[in-house]
């Protein structure tokens, strides 16, 4: 069985942290569709074909891995693709409560979806990417937090 798995979220901007989960996640898999939300009520920082382009280049080393964007319900993005496992990342349990209630959410609505939940790597477990654009936005130090090509672009973000 082929298994094709989504890890959906908004990546703007794309951390380290991301970046092990798609990693790790490309080794249990057959496939994975790193899934970037359009989320019309977010002020993103990048534009949704900005952060498909950016993860495109960040993830062009993993062969079973491609990147779309899609909104709406994740379970219907699912079916359009055939992918039928979500992956998830976690930092603390915090993140547990409200994942939990996502997955079984979307476990009622597809009963096929299932959700595997990876654990962070204990050096990113502090990141996401509010914190990277609190620091950028303020002229603070963001090259241990997202892929060195990437510094640069987020910083000129915040200089118009």
């Amino acid at each position: 069985m082929i298994k094709k798995a989504i890890y959906p979220g908004s990546f703007d901007p794309l951390t380290l942290g991301h970046m092990d989960i798609i990693e790790r996640s490309s080794k249990i898999v057959n496939e994975l569709v790193v899934g970037v939300l359009n989320n019309s009520a977010k002020n993103s920082l990048f534009s949704i074909e900005e952060r498909v382009n950016m993860i495109k280049e960040m993830t062009s080393s993993l062969p079973n891995v491609t990147v779309g964007s899609f909104d709406g319900l994740l379970v219907d993005y699912m079916e359009e693709i055939g992918a039928n496992i979500i992956i998830r990342g976690l930092r603390a349990v915090t993140d547990f409560e409200y994942e939990l209630q996502i997955a079984q959410t979307n476990h009622v609505e597809s009963p096929q979806v299932e959700t595997i939940f990876l654990t962070t790597s204990l050096q990113y477990s502090y990141l996401s990417s509010t914190i990277v654009k609190e620091f950028a936005s303020h002229g603070g130090d963001i090259s241990k937090f997202v892929p060195a090509s990437m510094v640069d672009r987020i910083y000129m973000k915040y200089k118009k």
